[in-house]
């Protein structure tokens, strides 16, 4: 199997090496992983692309490359330059540093780089390490994702469907922050919400006086509804979400057929 592998934290992270040794695993002996990800971090990017202007890309080793650019550029990058050619079977990205759970997911570059994947037709999962006071300050604290994660790819191809068309399933994994031996399984979930949480801003003013924004996160420990993303990984569960790049509300639509 080949496999290309991106992420969000840049190519020195120590989640990308982790996902390196799930793929590795995934692809075998007789297999290839391919490495592009950003020089530089890019958390929060979601889905961009760097559609106005060019991106310097280095190669660093053997099938090892660092980008100036986000994740889905990464994957572009890949595809359709660095493999030359030689179109991957499997587009892994992260794992993140911190859970892409619940309203998280609409920001993360993590996932950015696998709907990208998704984009292109490819097989494409997300890989994220949920934190938390168990693990934060672990020797290991992506334990979780080393010990569960070549399973967790394994299971998920193995029930990825064919016959799929236009917007193609991905899927967005998170480890729960607990140790690898306290995992207690797989659960296949929706996407939850935190409820009364929301990102915001806090100002600071620099040394010479300028006022600057920080954007201030919120607490990742408020469970979602039950049978969701957040509310299983608090439970020691390795949540499963499928998703598709298809933002449509198709539940509105008979609803407001009146408009017409």
């Amino acid at each position: 199997m080949r496999i290309l592998v991106t992420n969000d934290d840049g190519i020195a992270a120590p989640g990308l090496a982790v996902l390196e040794e799930i793929a590795a695993e995934i692809a075998g002996p007789k297999g290839e992983v391919w490495v592009v990800a950003p020089a530089f971090e890019q958390s929060g990017v979601a889905h961009k692309i760097s559609y106005t202007h060019p991106m310097l890309i280095a190669k660093l080793g053997h099938r090892r490359y660092a980008a100036e650019g986000a994740p889905a550029d990464c994957v572009l990058a890949g595809i359709h330059d660095v493999m030359e050619g030689l179109m991957p079977d499997l587009v892994l990205s992260g794992v993140n540093r911190g859970n892409n759970s619940a309203e998280n997911a609409l920001y993360s570059g993590t996932l950015g780089g696998a709907m990208e994947g998704a984009l292109q037709g490819l097989r494409a999962i997300a890989l994220s390490q949920f934190l938390g006071p168990r693990i934060f300050n672990a020797p290991d604290p992506f334990e979780a994702a080393r010990v569960h994660g070549a399973e967790v790819v394994r299971r998920i191809l193995a029930h990825d469907p064919e016959d799929q068309v236009d917007y193609r399933l991905f899927y967005n994994v998170n480890f729960p922050p607990v140790p690898a031996a306290d995992v207690q399984g797989f659960r296949v979930v929706p996407q939850g919400f935190r409820r009364d949480t929301a990102f915001g801003v806090e100002p600071h003013l620099s040394p010479s006086g300028r006022r600057f924004l920080w954007i201030k996160g919120v607490n990742q420990q408020i469970r979602t509804a039950p049978g969701t993303d957040v509310d299983a990984n608090l439970d020691g569960h390795v949540s499963i979400t499928p998703m598709r790049a298809d933002l449509s509300a198709h539940d509105m639509i008979d609803r407001l057929k009146s408009i017409e």
